[in-house]
């Protein structure tokens, strides 16, 4: 079995985004997150009320634009940030995050799009969504912009289990997911999955599983997430009760370390943590320290000699 070796210029022993982005376009290729102003049918009542019990009110955009700034503007500012950081020889991917990014008219999708795509030095596009809002239409203009840029749509699974879904109000199924990630799979579409660790009453072996199941499907990428308790949300109440334990630090690098061993070696890493807003996070705040749980993860990897892909065959 063919697996990848540690990166020569990175040392990571995993197919890292941003290592190939930069291969890519032969320089750093950096997000520009968006607030394109979308709502969510699991808030408006078409398919639920109050969102997903995580979700916070930004519509986990907590780090995306103003949505009273129009995306150009909000671009400008983001652009601005990163050149501070990196300076100007880097490259742009407009990222649309919060909420869902194709729930809306398809005119308004078309427009938002291809303004993003206008803007200098961008060469690309992320799209962030739900599976169950990709109709045949919607698939069909995101497969035209494929065509003219490096297009990622990224659909929010978090688990294949249903029980799981219904508990933190997902109001989708694993079904619904398939039924969206093939419209888009069958048209050529890259989709980076979501999927969150330590969810109320999942197992080691479920959070497993449903790496396992997202595997065999030829996904291009995926964003591995740490459950994040956010002041405000519905499942902060819940944790406050005592409804349940949030992970450790230990079992969350020995999980993600797992995981990553059973990912096929060309399935694209983007996200091994998540991002909590440090004012209104309540729990685990191990994981404010996003670079230290990063170097934990390679070391683990390091002690037990494998790499992504070791363990895909199981």
């Amino acid at each position: 079995m063919d697996i990848i070796l540690p990166d020569p210029q990175t040392g990571k022993r995993y197919n890292a985004a941003g290592a190939f982005l930069k291969k890519k376009f032969g320089k750093r290729a950096v997000k520009i997150s968006l607030n394109g102003n979308f709502d969510c049918p699991n808030r408006d009542g078409t398919k639920g009320f109050g969102g997903c019990t995580y979700c916070s009110s930004s519509g986990s955009g907590d780090f995306a634009g103003d949505p009273l700034l129009g995306i150009a503007e909000q671009f400008g500012r983001g652009k601005r940030l990163l050149e501070a950081k990196w300076g100007k020889d880097v490259c742009y991917i407009p990222y649309f995050q919060a909420n869902t990014n194709t729930y809306a008219p398809l005119p308004r999708l078309k427009a938002l799009f291809e303004e993003a795509l206008s803007w200098e030095n961008t060469v690309g596009l992320a799209i962030s969504t739900r599976p169950d809002c990709i109709s045949d239409e919607t698939a069909d203009l995101l497969a035209s912009l494929a065509e003219k840029t490096y297009l990622t749509v990224e659909l929010g699974l978090q688990t294949i289990f249903d029980e799981t879904a219904e508990k933190i109000n997902r109001c989708h199924s694993y079904a619904d997911f398939l039924n969206g990630f093939e419209k888009l799979r069958s048209r050529g579409i890259n989709v980076c999955v979501h999927v969150i660790n330590g969810l109320p009453g999942e197992t080691r072996g479920m959070m497993l599983d449903t790496v396992k199941e997202v595997s065999r499907l030829g996904i291009h990428g995926i964003k591995i997430h740490l459950l994040h308790i956010i002041r405000g949300t519905k499942i902060a109440e819940q944790y406050l009760n005592g409804e349940f334990e949030t992970m450790d630090f230990d079992g969350y690098v020995e999980t993600v370390c797992d995981q990553i061993e059973l990912l096929p070696e060309n399935v694209l890493i983007e996200r091994l943590t998540g991002d909590g807003a440090r004012r209104d996070l309540i729990a685990p705040l191990w994981s404010i320290d996003k670079k230290t749980v990063l170097n934990a993860i390679d070391k683990e990897l390091m002690r037990r000699g494998t790499v992504q892909g070791s363990r895909k065959s199981l």
